[in-house]
């Protein structure tokens, strides 16, 4: 390094940081939890000397999308839902930044609070869960482990509408909770199946419970499933450059890319959306989105690719296009 060069942010900790310890707002399931400790353990890495600093400091924070488990997420004010206590905190300096998973984090954020850094996906498919632990379906028909007019469980529109387009005699009832709620209640003999998103499963060592793992061609995605980001205070510029070293470069391309779709068709758990991007072989981008009526008889998928660098543009355009294709009652 040259004698005058300026610090890094990780060569710099103390000036980077708001003051230590730096308090992490997050949800308190086990899934969030092992979230938000794995993001801590990338900083440390980037950032060693935090390690021994007792930097960090976890404040666990209780959502409405965690409180209220008896009602879809659109039929009490959407997805941001799971978000909008932990952003209240970082506003009042309670936490200096918080762990998310990206699916859930509303698509306009609130006024003061930014996006600094996303962490590597994890594999953004479907999970097939089935009553009897050990029980396999056909990757390649795995709907034919299904009875007819079998009970399914799901919260997602997203999910029910691709259910029922391929098998409309199915039976969809709400199901929410954690990871290991949904599971039991399967488990319990409460319906025949139900669908996770296969992150979850892993990051928690459980995916040998799924009994098929879902094409995205077969069941789109979330937009940013399987995506962990970080939001701080947009004012917070000197933690926001540090959180950037720990950044995934096409995590970031991805999210950037689906969430622009959903915020075009102004995407919230009210309408069923799916949107899933990758980077190609040759360097492209290439994302797919749906829309869709909860009741499967209307599915849409367009798909679009170009270059990384516009990959807000990309999701803005195809985002435009289904709308235009989509029969406006899609959108309430």
């Amino acid at each position: 390094m040259q004698p005058n060069a300026p610090l890094s942010a990780a060569q710099r900790p103390h000036a980077a940081m708001p003051g230590l310890p730096l308090r992490v707002g997050t949800r308190a399931s086990p899934l969030a939890l092992w979230q938000t400790r794995f993001f801590l353990d990338q900083l440390i890495r980037f950032c060693p000397v935090l390690k021994h600093m007792n930097a960090f400091e976890e404040h666990h924070i209780v959502t409405t999308g965690d409180a209220v488990q008896n009602r879809r997420l659109a039929d009490i004010g959407g997805k941001g839902l799971f978000a909008k206590e932990i952003h209240e905190a970082l506003l009042d300096r309670r936490v200096d930044f918080a762990v998310h998973s990206l699916k859930d984090l509303e698509t306009e954020l609130p006024a003061g609070i930014i996006l600094a850094c996303t962490l590597k996906r994890e594999d953004a498919r479907e999970a097939l869960i089935l009553t009897e632990p050990g029980e396999v379906a056909d990757p390649a028909d795995p709907y034919a482990a299904l009875a007819q007019g079998a009970v399914v469980g799901t919260a997602s529109l997203r999910r029910q509408a691709q259910l029922l387009a391929a098998r409309p005699d199915l039976t969809v009832v709400p199901i929410r909770g954690n990871v290991q709620t949904r599971l039991g209640r399967v488990r319990g003999g409460e319906m025949a199946a139900s669908l996770l998103a296969l992150a979850g499963l892993k990051r928690m060592g459980m995916e040998s419970e799924a009994a098929a793992v879902l094409s995205a061609e077969l069941m789109l995605p979330a937009a940013c499933q399987g995506i962990i980001g970080i939001t701080v205070r947009a004012a917070d510029t000197e933690l926001a450059e540090l959180l950037s070293g720990i950044e995934d470069p096409e995590a970031k391309a991805v999210s950037q890319a689906e969430r622009a779709l959903l915020a075009a068709l102004d995407g919230n758990c009210r309408t069923p959306i799916g949107g899933h991007a990758r980077l190609l072989a040759d360097g492209g981008l290439r994302l797919v989105g749906m829309t869709a009526r909860a009741d499967g008889t209307f599915i849409l998928r367009r798909a679009i690719e170009g270059s990384p660098k516009d990959a807000a543009a990309l999701g803005r355009e195809l985002g435009d296009a289904l709308r235009r294709d989509t029969p406006a009652d899609v959108f309430g």
